[in-house]
């Protein structure tokens, strides 16, 4: 279900995805609108779940990871339970950042960080092997973003 928003709900949106720590009144000013206007569409926006929240970004390279790793998984399909029972057994693991899931040979990612190589080692023999329902996994080793964009093209 699309959601139909105007001009200035795009740019509102626009100036939020670039500045998040923008204040409400200075939101406004940017966008062309008064501060009480702003903040009625802020909330119309947000009650209709195109805006889910404001978060931070940390640099997790700031804080010692210095590895990467995606993990892609084909899981055993003769079971039912298999995905539910992964997924549930991979979120337990602090440092799988992201979980996804695919249509095809490929069932599930995981994204991993690890402090260094010998971390994600450990990491990989003692949590990621032990999943449930393991049929194969690949290993994709992060080399560098080339374009990591969260903000939309509004």
């Amino acid at each position: 279900m699309t959601i139909p928003i105007d001009d200035a709900d795009r740019r509102l949106l626009r100036y939020l995805q670039a500045e998040p720590s923008l204040s409400t009144a200075d939101l406004a000013e940017r966008a062309g609108l008064t501060a009480a206007t702003c903040w009625r569409r802020l909330e119309k926006l947000r009650a209709k779940g195109v805006l889910r929240g404001i978060r931070a970004v940390i640099d997790w390279r700031a804080l010692g990871y210095s590895v990467e790793v995606s993990l892609r998984f084909s899981l055993d399909k003769t079971d039912p339970r298999a995905f539910d029972e992964f997924i549930a057994a991979a979120r337990l693991v602090p440092e799988v950042r992201e979980i996804q899931s695919f249509l095809g040979r490929v069932d599930v990612r995981l994204n991993i960080l690890a402090r260094d190589m010998a971390h994600y080692q450990e990491l990989y023999r003692t949590r990621i092997l032990t999943l449930p329902h393991i049929a194969d996994i690949e290993a994709l080793m992060h080399v560098a973003d080339i374009k990591r964009a969260e903000a939309l093209p509004l």
